[in-house]
């Protein structure tokens, strides 16, 4: 007899049930039946009924008429797709004054984003017996069988898959209650931690910026590190915001900065106007990091099959082995190409490398802050303007009038607290959000070239929503297969305003090759500190703030010393750690890395063939696995291999230039 023990302490048999059900419907169905039996039982609690009122709804709900599975699958996508879309939109919208720049309603805003009209929607699913249909009737492979598997299966059978797997444990509504609170406290804290550098000096004591000016970390002090690189004084600006960024990754800001003290900050020796600073910030990023690592305990008691947040992460969303993940990286990071990148780093800069110039990715001449601002202002204006000629940009790249109509007056431009970011419409009805950053009164050009690589978001989300065969493939498999295309299409900002190759300059696709391998090298190592930190959180789960923070420095220098060291010497910055996705998005790096890496693979790809076109047929494709994406997107798997060759024909192109 095949008992099921159930977490709430319920006890099911389950043989005689799959007898009758075999007996009822045939014997070539026994393997779906015992699968799909079993599936049910494992989500089966005693509220749900008693065993009679188990074996009546398996012998009522199992169905095996072709044509009846075919309706079941219909109404099952249109239920999710109805449910989930509307549910999504309320959540997204209720959001909006918490991500956007302007009118702050203290608390209320916070309210408004943290509000869940169905916060017990997985249970609800299960006490009104639609998650047990599906369970029984739609198979819930696992992730090595997808693998093995997928490229055989039809559209159909893909959407049955998802439509199995779109029914996960039962969570209670207190712990989707504690994911959205904490959640929501460790990305405003993000989003709203802007750095006072008005009045930060330099190692010979000159300020850089005006007295009010403040930083977002890390991004945006990261952009102001790589305006200078083009700039014969900057030097000294870069070495100073490295040590404010220095001073956000470990927590000894004075917390007099950050209260707008008029004091002449010096950053390296951490004075003001020459004396001690006073209080400090102290370790409030680790105590939000540590926030989403109670939330993601919280969940793991209910994920039996992926008991961790770093199960979760690779098997379920990302849909890519761990291990297979961080060999991808560590390959990069080990090529011996990186070792020429080096050299031609040197020859460009014309000093030996330090710490800070693994964020430098401009290879040719490039302009000045002040000219590409004045361009970005001159062709595309505000934000505002950028939303008026979306069509006319999507025009310039390719995409026919009418899909650059239609997808160009399907994305909403609008300014966000932070970085920006991208929000893919949870149903065709609606638009999706480009959230970029601006000056005060213009986009200027770090607002447009986050803005293009949004746009390269929107460009998937629209074509994943529309034109993918069947509503339960919407999506592409993962983020990073949308990164790919943010990539992609931040490639193009420069044309996009009309900056044109300088005479001599190497060829556009050699440029592209060699600055997505640095852009892929630079986020690496983060992304192995992301995946590092949380595999220690999960043996020290116990840890204080100040103990984490640690930690993430020691993991930080490690892979440092490993990885970067010997061509970029030494780092005083602990620059790797600096990520503040660490702090409110668990384990997301990785895609970055998977993404650049996709992202040449496309680029390859689509040289000598049409970009809009290539872009709509691949986004296209819908939600299979990574690879099997990649593989019918470009004809290869996921590999860091086509980079690695890429950019030694670059840099072979580059020496006979």
């Amino acid at each position: 007899m095949t008992t099921t023990t159930l977490d709430s302490t319920a006890n099911l048999e389950t043989d005689s049930i799959i007898a009758a059900l075999v007996q009822q419907h045939g014997p070539e169905q026994e393997s779906s039946i015992r699968e799909g039996v079993t599936r049910v039982a494992m989500r089966w609690c005693p509220d749900d009924g008693d065993q009679a009122a188990f074996d009546g709804f398996c012998t009522e709900w199992y169905i095996s008429d072709t044509s009846d599975r075919t309706r079941l699958l219909d109404r099952f996508e249109i239920m999710l797709s109805s449910v989930g879309g509307h549910l999504g939109e309320i959540r997204r919208d209720l959001r909006r004054w918490s991500d956007l720049r302007g009118d702050d309603f203290a608390g209320l805003d916070d309210l408004m984003a943290t509000f869940d009209p169905s916060p017990d929607l997985s249970d609800q699913f299960y006490r009104q017996k639609l998650a047990f249909v599906a369970l029984l009737n739609f198979p819930r492979p696992d992730l090595a069988t997808m693998i093995r598997d997928g490229g055989d299966w039809t559209v159909d059978q893909w959407a049955s898959v998802r439509i199995g797997k779109a029914f996960g444990p039962r969570i209670p509504v207190e712990v989707n209650d504690l994911g959205r609170e904490l959640g929501h406290r460790a990305n405003q804290w993000v989003a709203g931690f802007h750095v006072p550098v008005g009045h930060m000096v330099d190692e010979n004591g000159r300020t850089w910026f005006e007295d009010d000016r403040r930083l977002l970390a890390h991004w945006l002090i990261r952009e102001e590190v790589r305006s200078h690189f083009h700039d014969a004084e900057g030097l000294p600006c870069q070495r100073a915001l490295m040590w404010v960024m220095k001073r956000q990754i470990d927590g000894t800001i004075p917390a007099a900065v950050m209260d707008g003290s008029t004091s002449a900050w010096d950053p390296r020796a951490n004075t003001l106007d020459g004396n001690d600073p006073g209080p400090l910030v102290g370790p409030v990023r680790y105590e939000r990091w540590l926030d989403n690592f109670r939330v993601a305990k919280a969940y793991d008691a209910h994920h039996p099959e992926h008991p961790t947040a770093i199960a979760r992460k690779f098997e379920l969303a990302r849909e890519m082995p761990e291990e297979e993940v961080e060999a991808l990286m560590v390959e990069l990071l080990d090529a011996p190409v990186r070792r020429q990148l080096a050299e031609l780093l040197r020859s460009i800069l014309g000093r030996p490398l330090e710490a800070h110039d693994i964020y430098f990715d401009e290879i040719t001449s490039g302009q000045s802050a002040e000219e590409l601002n004045r361009l970005v202002r001159e062709r595309i204006g505000n934000h505002e303007g950028m939303q008026e000629k979306l069509p006319d940009i999507l025009r310039q790249l390719g995409f026919p009038d009418d899909d650059a109509d239609f997808l160009g007056r399907r994305v909403q431009v609008e300014i966000a607290r932070g970085s920006g970011h991208a929000m893919r419409p949870a149903m065709p009805e609606y638009a999706a959000w480009l959230r970029t950053n601006s000056l005060p009164d213009e986009l200027g050009w770090d607002g447009f070239d986050t803005a293009m690589h949004e746009l390269g978001h929107n460009l998937e989300q629209l074509i994943s929503t529309h034109w993918v065969p069947r509503p339960a493939l919407r999506n592409v498999p993962n983020t990073a297969c949308t990164e790919a295309f943010a990539f992609l299409y931040q490639s193009k900002a420069a044309e996009v305003i009309g900056l044109q190759p300088e005479p001599g300059d190497p060829e556009p696709w050699a440029v592209d090759a060699i600055q997505a391998m640095l852009s892929a090298c630079q986020i690496a190592g983060p992304a192995l500190v992301d995946l590092y930190a949380w595999r220690w959180l999960y043996a020290n789960p116990d840890c204080t703030p100040s103990e984490f923070r640690d930690q993430v420095i020691s993991i930080a220098a490690e892979l440092w010393d490993r990885f970067y060291a010997e061509d970029f010497g030494e780092d005083p910055y602990h620059i790797l750690a600096a990520y503040q996705h660490m702090v409110a998005h668990a384990l997301y790096l990785p895609d970055y890395v998977i993404g650049h890496v996709q992202s040449q693979q496309i680029r390859v790809h689509m040289r000598g063939r049409d970009l809009a076109a290539e872009t709509r047929r691949i986004c296209s494709i819908g939600r299979l696995t990574p690879d099997l994406w990649t593989r019918t997107a470009v004809g290869s798997p996921i590999s860091v291999e086509p980079m690695i060759k890429d950019v030694e024909a670059a840099l072979e192109a580059l020496a006979s230039n």
